[in-house]
C-alpha cells in the first residue's frame, strides 16, 4: 500500500479545490434559469467565478473546509489500522500545506489542535465488502450548512405546513420545511440528503450518505423518485433563492433514502449542504493504493463562465464605493440593496472574538471600521509574512447575541457576513447608526483576491480561524441587507417564503 497516503493526500485536494462535474452542471443550469440583473444572478455569476478560481489556484473554494467524513469501503483482510494512520497523515499535510482549514476544536476549551486531527475528527467510516477494490468518498461539509441541518419526529405541527403525519405526504411537509427554515443561512442555493427511519443517529447518518448520490441520478424507490421530483419542481417557488436574496433557484439537488425503524418512533432527517457541494472518492487498487478511478466526473470540463453568455450579470443597484474609517452619516445614506465596495483597513471577528469583547478592550481602534465575519485560511512565507489563501464569510447569526452591543461598544460602522441577522441587531443598526453587508457564502477565492496585504493580527491564541486579522482591502464588494432605517431583506424573503410555504399545507401523495 506504498500509494496509499499519497492517493488519500490527492482525494482531499481535489475535494476542497476543484467542484466535481455534476455540482458545476446543475450550478450553470440555475444561472439560466435565474432572471438576470438581480441579486441572485449576481450572486451565482460571483460563485461561478470563485470556482474556477479555486481550481486554477488549487486553493479551498470555501475557507471553510468542514468536517472531513471519510466512507471507506474495503476488501476482506485490509489493514484498517495502518490505512487510518496514513489517512491522518494525509490530511495532517493537507492542512499544513493550506488546502485544509485548520478546524478541529476542543469541545469544552475551544483549543484549536492546528492539524484537523483530533478526539472524533476527522470522521472515518469502514465497512468490508466482496470486491477487491477500496472505495474512499470524502465529503467536506462546512458549519454553516451542517447548522441548518434538521430533524423531524413525527406526527409534528409544522410552521407553513401544518399536520405532518407518518406517510409519505408528511416526509413531503418536513422536506419542504426544511428548506424554507435554511433561508440563506446555509449558503444556498444549496442540495439536501434525507433519511427517512432508523433512529436519531442512523436517520442523521442515512441523510448525509444520501449526498454521495449522483446529483443526476434515479431512485430506485418509485415512491422515492416522485417525493424527489416532486421537491425538486416545488422547493423553488418559495422564491428564497441564491443567498436568500429572493429568487428562482433555491434548491440545486434532493436525494431521499429510507430504512426500517422502531414502530414507536418515525425520524426524518434532513442534511442541507451548500452550493460549495465538495464531495469526491477514488477506486484503489488494493494492493498497491494507488488511484484506478475517480467517482465523480471532474470539474475541469465543465467551464463555468464561458459557456453560458446569459449568465452574465449587470446589477441594477446602486453602487457605494467607502474607504475606511466610515463615518455614521455615510452610512445612514446606505439603504438595503445597495452594491457597497469598501476600500481600506478591515478587521475580522468571529464567536470568540465577540465573547471576548463583551468584557475586555479591543487592541485596535474600530471606531468607523468595518467587521467581517470570517475565518480566513491563512499562510505564513518563509519570511515570516501571513498571506490570505481563502477568506469567504461566515454565518452571521451565531453572532446575535453579542453583535448590537459589539458595534455600539467599539464604534463599528458596518458588519460583513453572510445569512443576515436577528431583531437585536437591527434595531443597533437604527439606534447606533450601522449596516449589515451581505458577502457570497463560500467564495473564499473572489474575496481572498481583494484582501491585499495582512497588516497584523491579534488573539491568534484562540486559532486561525478565530483570530482577529487586520487586513488591507481593496474592491471589497458586498450587498446592503439590514440598514440604519429598520429594513431587512432577510426578513422580508423570510415572511414571503412563508407565505409561500403555505400554498403546500393541502396533502399530495395519498
Amino acid at each position: 500500500m506504498r500509494h496509499f497516503e499519497e492517493s488519500v493526500y490527492q482525494l482531499i485536494v481535489e475535494t476542497s479545490t476543484n467542484l466535481p462535474g455534476d455540482v458545476r452542471t446543475v450550478i450553470n443550469q440555475a444561472r439560466v434559469s435565474e432572471d438576470q440583473g438581480t441579486r441572485a444572478a449576481l450572486s451565482l455569476s460571483t460563485i461561478a467565478d470563485n470556482i474556477e478560481m479555486a481550481e486554477s489556484n488549487i486553493s479551498p473554494i470555501c475557507q471553510d473546509t468542514g468536517m472531513l467524513t471519510f466512507m471507506i469501503h474495503v476488501p476482506v483482510g485490509a489493514n484498517q489500522i495502518v490505512m487510518k494512520k496514513q489517512i491522518i497523515s494525509a490530511v495532517k499535510q493537507a492542512t499544513k500545506e493550506g488546502k485544509l482549514r485548520e478546524n478541529s476544536v476542543d469541545s469544552l476549551t475551544g483549543a484549536n489542535s492546528g492539524d484537523n486531527v483530533g478526539p472524533g475528527t476527522p470522521v472515518i467510516h469502514f465497512e468490508q465488502w466482496e470486491k477487491a477494490d477500496i472505495d474512499i468518498r470524502l465529503i467536506l461539509k462546512g458549519g454553516g450548512c451542517e447548522n441548518k441541518n434538521i430533524q423531524y419526529s413525527l406526527p409534528a405541527e409544522l410552521e407553513g405546513v401544518g399536520k405532518a403525519g407518518r406517510d409519505l405526504d408528511g416526509i413531503r411537509k418536513c422536506i419542504m420545511h426544511a428548506v424554507y427554515q435554511a433561508q440563506g443561512q446555509g449558503c444556498g442555493a444549496g442540495f439536501i440528503g434525507v433519511g427517512v427511519g432508523g433512529d436519531r443517529t442512523t436517520g442523521y447518518e442515512l441523510a448525509k450518505h444520501q449526498l454521495f448520490r449522483h446529483v443526476d441520478d434515479t431512485n430506485s424507490n418509485a415512491e422515492l423518485r416522485k417525493l424527489e421530483e416532486y421537491v425538486m419542481e416545488n422547493a423553488n417557488k418559495l422564491g428564497i433563492g441564491t443567498m436568500g436574496f429572493g429568487g428562482q433557484i433555491t434548491l440545486l439537488g434532493c436525494k431521499v433514502g429510507v430504512i426500517n425503524r422502531l414502530p414507536a418512533s418515525f425520524f426524518v432527517s434532513v442534511a442541507y449542504n451548500c452550493w460549495a457541494f465538495r464531495r469526491q472518492g477514488v477506486v484503489l487498487d488494493a494492493v498497491n493504493g494507488a488511484i484506478k478511478e475517480w467517482s465523480y466526473q471532474g470539474g475541469k470540463e465543465i467551464p463555468m463562465n464561458k459557456q453560458i453568455e446569459t449568465a452574465e450579470v449587470t446589477t441594477k443597484s446602486r453602487e457605494v464605493v467607502l474607504q475606511t474609517p466610515i463615518s455614521e452619516a455615510q452610512i445612514r445614506e446606505l439603504r438595503v440593496g445597495d452594491v457597497v465596495v469598501i476600500n481600506g483597513m478591515m478587521h475580522t471577528g468571529r464567536d470568540a472574538f465577540h465573547k471576548y469583547m463583551m468584557d475586555h478592550d479591543c487592541p485596535v481602534d474600530l471606531n468607523g471600521a468595518v467587521l467581517y465575519h470570517c475565518g480566513p485560511v491563512m499562510m505564513k512565507d518563509e519570511q515570516g509574512e501571513w498571506h490570505v489563501k481563502a477568506a469567504g464569510p461566515t454565518t452571521s447569526i451565531r453572532e446575535e447575541p453579542y453583535q448590537g452591543e459589539i458595534m455600539k461598544k467599539f464604534g463599528i460602522r458596518a458588519v460583513i457576513g453572510k445569512g443576515g441577522m436577528g431583531a437585536k441587531t437591527l434595531a443597533a443598526l437604527q439606534e447606533h447608526g450601522g449596516v449589515y453587508l451581505n458577502a457570497i457564502g463560500g467564495a473564499a477565492q473572489y474575496y481572498a483576491q481583494c484582501l491585499k496585504k495582512v497588516e497584523g493580527v491579534d488573539f491568534l491564541e484562540f486559532g486561525i480561524p478565530e483570530a482577529m486579522w487586520h487586513l488591507q482591502t481593496e474592491g471589497f464588494a458586498a450587498i446592503v441587507t439590514m440598514d440604519s432605517h429598520g429594513n431587512s431583506l432577510h426578513a422580508e424573503v423570510e415572511k414571503s417564503s412563508l407565505e409561500k410555504l403555505h400554498e403546500f399545507k393541502q396533502p399530495v401523495f395519498k
